[in-house]
């Protein structure tokens, strides 16, 4: 049976890198400006493509728009493909992503039909971008989905990239049979790039394997500054707290022009959140491994007892995005452990369905939703490195969350959040407590979050290192090297 176009070319705006000079020092600014002017020379006749598997929703997604956007601002030919497929194909590619994490996923095979089924979706993508790229290009392929497409490229003369966005510092047997499954493939990249080095793989070359962190972009509608007035009326208009619909919900979209939100999240909930509510806020796609019924249980256990605080779950409205074909089972169980609280706490709890039709309007709401948070947590059980923390960080929110993968990078506990084991309730409980009684030290904390995400997470860093690696890669002299040691 033939495969029609499985490739799908995503717009990209040109982003201007001078804005960083409002947020950076400025040494750190000029240095940046002079790396990319000379990767700009050096690249000037090739063109990097970047393939995932989504243009909207999730980690990966986000990262793109505003890092590829940088770096065609800055005169690259950043080009971005979204690779579609089939049913079959993204519940294999599921069940490889939840492995990935050491998790058993769905706990079906990775056997001949399982590689039968991914195969024939990313050989005949391989198949397709091979005629497009040129030699001497640059393909950067992004999380499992797109590693099978890396044979139909080899002799293409491109430098090829496999980027790994999800990983775990000690692979089980779960996680080890997903590596084995992917390893054929990754093995002709020339160069493998993990969010730490903890995640790089035993039976992968560690000369040709890199570090790059991911970042957020501090001017995008998720992170950008909101006043309390546009905060209020973003949340208002959206439904996600109590009050008046009519005020101006203005946000700057992507583009730099303004935008208004106008849908309204799905909620499930028996009263709204009003303005004034204490809010211990999670934001994440509905999956299993961001355990959203964990921190409903925790909560109803060991918060609402003790505060008066209000728990939301945000998270995209269901059955909207592309390759995450659980999403409808994960928020109908959280659902259904929220119909068996008690009535008292079942009034606390609010599960948010964000609307996904504006993608921009979507990632206002979540800005909204994190600055008027008191506390935001992420309870992930497995997590590569977890944005939406950076996120939460950068608006000077203290954070809860999970002391695994790349969080533990993010979050000095104690200092910028507080890092707990997220499979003890008890403890994720005692950590929310804390902060809900001392708003002096859950502000220090937010606070010091803030001026760690400036230095370490913002998308000018991020561009930097990708232009470290490519340059190395194609043997440009004086650059500094990022690898995994």
């Amino acid at each position: 049976m033939p495969v029609g176009s499985l490739l799908t070319p995503v717009r990209l705006r040109h982003l201007d890198l001078g804005r960083f000079q409002t947020v950076l020092p400025k040494p750190d600014f000029q240095g940046l400006m002079a790396e990319t002017a000379a990767a700009q020379s050096f690249l000037r006749a090739r063109t990097v493509w970047n393939v995932n598997t989504t243009a909207r929703g999730g980690g990966v997604a986000e990262m793109l728009v505003p890092l590829l956007g940088y770096a065609r601002g800055a005169g690259i030919d950043a080009r971005w493909l979204v690779l579609g497929g089939e049913p079959e194909f993204f519940a294999v590619t599921k069940r490889i992503h939840n492995r990935l994490h050491g998790a058993r996923g769905d706990g079906k095979a990775l056997g001949p039909d399982a590689r039968r089924a991914y195969r024939r979706i990313t050989s005949a993508a391989g198949a397709q971008l091979a005629k497009r790229v040129r030699a001497g290009d640059v393909v950067i392929l992004h999380d499992p989905q797109t590693a099978g497409m890396l044979p139909a490229l080899r002799d293409r003369g491109a430098t090829l990239v496999w980027r790994c966005h999800v990983g775990i510092d000690e692979p089980n047997l779960w996680a080890r049979s997903a590596i084995r499954f992917l390893l054929p493939y990754v093995r002709q990249a020339d160069a493998v790039v993990f969010s730490r080095s903890a995640f790089a793989w035993e039976g992968l070359d560690l000369s040709r394997s890199w570090v790059i962190p991911p970042s957020i972009d501090a001017f995008s509608p998720k992170n950008q500054p909101l006043d309390t007035t546009a905060v209020a009326a973003i949340l208002r208009r959206s439904g996600l707290i109590a009050g008046d619909p009519s005020g101006k919900a203005v946000f700057t979209r992507s583009g730099g022009h303004s935008g208004q939100v106008r849908h309204r999240a799905r909620m499930t909930q028996t009263r709204p959140l009003a303005p004034g509510d204490k809010l211990v806020l999670q934001v994440s796609r509905w999956d299993a491994l961001k355990d959203p019924v964990g921190v409903v249980s925790a909560f109803a256990r060991h918060v609402a007892p003790k505060t008066d605080a209000h728990l939301m779950l945000a998270g995209p409205a269901t059955g909207l995005v592309a390759d995450d074909p659980e999403d409808v089972t994960v928020f109908s169980e959280v659902r259904e452990v929220w119909e068996k609280l008690p009535d008292e706490v079942r009034d606390r709890v609010h599960l948010a369905e964000l609307p996904m039709t504006d993608v921009d309007e979507n990632a206002a709401m979540v800005n909204a939703l994190q600055r008027h948070a008191t506390v935001v947590v992420q309870k992930s059980l497995a997590e590569g490195f977890g944005l939406t923390v950076a996120e939460a960080m950068w608006k000077g929110r203290p954070v809860v969350a999970g002391r695994i993968g790349g969080i533990e990078d993010q979050i000095i506990d104690g200092q910028t959040g507080i890092l707990v084991d997220p499979r003890r309730l008890g403890d994720f409980g005692a950590a929310l407590v804390k902060l809900l009684r001392d708003p002096k030290l859950a502000d220090r904390m937010g606070a010091e979050a803030e001026r760690r995400v400036r230095a370490e997470y913002l998308a000018p860093r991020h561009l930097t290192q990708y232009l470290a690696l490519l340059m190395s890669l194609l043997a440009v002299p004086t650059v500094t090297s990022l690898r995994a040691g």
